[in-house]
């Protein structure tokens, strides 16, 4: 499942995830599985029609990652719970492990929300990329957010999201998501 909050420049996107990394690092092996949250750049595309018509988006470059992952079937423990502070073009960083994140992942979640200039200067992004209201409306929006994180992470939990996609034989690589 997909949600979608949209600013003006920026956006932040939230899916449920099962991933099975087909080059673990050591103490990663097996299947992880959770929500991934990005921070992105939204465009708005040009009417296709009348002035009625519905307008193209695109949810576009991403900024900043963090996935509430943990090893698949161990409800609760945050154990693969990280973030990646930047991207190169769409390729993120490596994970970032950090305590506040495994301790208390929705609370950190959403003072990094809450403060997208910082999040933007770790990533190394112009803060002149977005506007005023992009700040204020992640700012106010964050507890929304990290509420619908909260949900997914339930639904995962649940066996509803975050579940391996069938196959044939044990898998040694998957992604199961929209992001």
């Amino acid at each position: 499942m997909l949600r979608v909050f949209g600013f003006e420049r920026i956006g932040v996107v939230v899916s449920d995830l099962y991933f099975v990394d087909p080059r673990p690092s050591p103490g990663e092996e097996g299947p992880e599985h959770g929500v991934r949250l990005e921070v992105r750049f939204l465009e708005q595309g040009e009417l296709k029609g009348s002035i009625y018509s519905a307008r193209p988006i695109a949810v576009d470059r991403p900024i900043w990652r963090a996935d509430l992952l943990e090893s698949y079937g161990s409800n609760g423990t945050y154990d693969r719970t990280h973030h990646h502070p930047r991207f190169h073009g769409w390729n993120p960083t490596r994970r970032h492990f950090v305590e506040e994140l495994s301790s208390d992942p929705l609370g950190w979640l959403q003072a990094k929300l809450e403060d997208l200039a910082g999040l933007l200067e770790h990533a190394q992004v112009p803060i002149d990329d977005v506007t005023p209201a992009d700040l204020e409306g992640l700012r106010a929006a964050a507890p929304e957010i990290v509420d619908v994180v909260r949900r997914t992470l339930d639904e995962v939990r649940a066996g509803r999201l975050g579940q391996p996609p069938v196959a044939d034989g044990e898998l040694t690589s998957a992604r199961a998501s929209w992001l």
